[in-house]
């Protein structure tokens, strides 16, 4: 695990102000094996979110903790307004 730079506060408030936007994902599943995504902010709780594929092949939830230790790395779309990256 590395050690974070910035906090956990912040990183809910950009993804909040990404919420009904797409965005791309990418996604460490262990063992040198990533995963890309890109989909759309469907839903925003207390302690995870939810992003829904482009594709339709379900929904997928990520804790705001994976984006803080890296192992979610969220950035804005090509498509989107908005070029910030996590």
């Amino acid at each position: 695990m590395r050690k974070a730079t910035t906090k956990i506060d912040e990183i809910i408030e950009k993804i909040q102000s990404l919420k009904g936007q797409s965005v791309d994902l990418k996604v460490t599943r262990g063992r040198k094996k990533t995963e890309e995504i890109s989909g759309i902010i469907e839903n925003i709780y207390p302690s995870i979110f939810t992003i829904r594929q482009n594709s339709g092949k379900g929904s997928f939830s990520y804790s705001y903790a994976d984006v803080l230790c890296g192992d979610v790395v969220l950035s804005a779309s090509q498509e989107s307004e908005i070029a910030n990256n996590f």
